[in-house]
């Protein structure tokens, strides 16, 4: 069954947030496939992948690398899966790929201070409980840490 996992922004950014999560993937041997909105997004998450700790190394690349199957991590702006992940992050309001009871996981991260994003979450939410998926709704309390609710 997909377990579908929605993290609620709040004061932070998706860039400060997302590294740790990819990070936590590869601890475990997933392989994952990051869905952004656009190209340009894409390449601005693929910039800072590279440099957001000068002590971390997070392997990537993008749908545009010919070795993109082989990457641990790839970032797409459309509902490809081109290194077969198994784990799939949703960000910056992309929709829940027609695909989606094929992942082992969907992680929806969502900005809670714009109102359009809250409404995709809120659809979303609805949709996978309509389709049975097992669904936890993430926060992170006072000091930044995430706490199930």
């Amino acid at each position: 069954m997909t377990e579908v996992l929605f993290y609620h922004l709040q004061d932070m950014a998706l860039e400060g947030v997302l590294p740790p999560l990819l990070e936590k993937s590869l601890e475990r041997g997933w392989r994952v496939v990051v869905q952004a909105a656009s190209e340009e997004r894409v390449d601005a998450l693929d910039a800072h992948l590279w440099t957001y700790r000068d002590d971390a190394f997070l392997p990537h690349g993008t749908w545009r690398d010919s070795d993109a199957a082989d990457q641990p991590v790839i970032l797409v702006p459309a509902a490809a899966n081109p290194n077969g992940a198994n784990v799939r992050f949703l960000v910056d309001n992309a929709a829940l790929p027609e695909d989606c009871g094929s992942y082992d996981r969907l992680v929806l991260i969502f900005d809670g201070n714009d109102d359009d994003a809250l409404a995709a979450a809120r659809k979303a939410w609805t949709d996978c409980k309509g389709r049975g998926f097992a669904v936890t709704y993430w926060q992170a309390d006072e000091r930044g840490r995430w706490q199930k609710r």
